[in-house]
């Protein structure tokens, strides 16, 4: 009772044949197909422009906690050693 018989899905197929017609049948396989084929086409591709135009870019850069730490530790000796 799970799954279809050979003779269930011809049914189906021959229903659906009759509803819609083999034209708009095989028109939409067709279009089916095209999409599949462009969506491996760009994922295949390694730069896509359309996402590089629209990138943010960073406004500025920030320094990391070692550069930060390495000026404040040069004052303070500098600042001892004044004293």
């Amino acid at each position: 009772m799970g799954s279809f018989s050979i003779w269930h899905w011809l049914v189906v197929l021959l229903v659906v044949l009759l509803l819609f017609g083999s034209g708009k049948v095989s028109n939409l396989m067709g279009d089916f197909a095209k999409g599949i084929k462009s969506f491996k086409k760009n994922m295949a591709d390694e730069t896509d422009a359309s996402m590089e135009a629209t990138a943010e870019k960073p406004a500025g850069t920030i320094s990391g906690p070692g550069a930060a730490a390495g000026k404040s530790t040069t004052n303070a000796s500098s600042t001892t050693q004044h004293s």
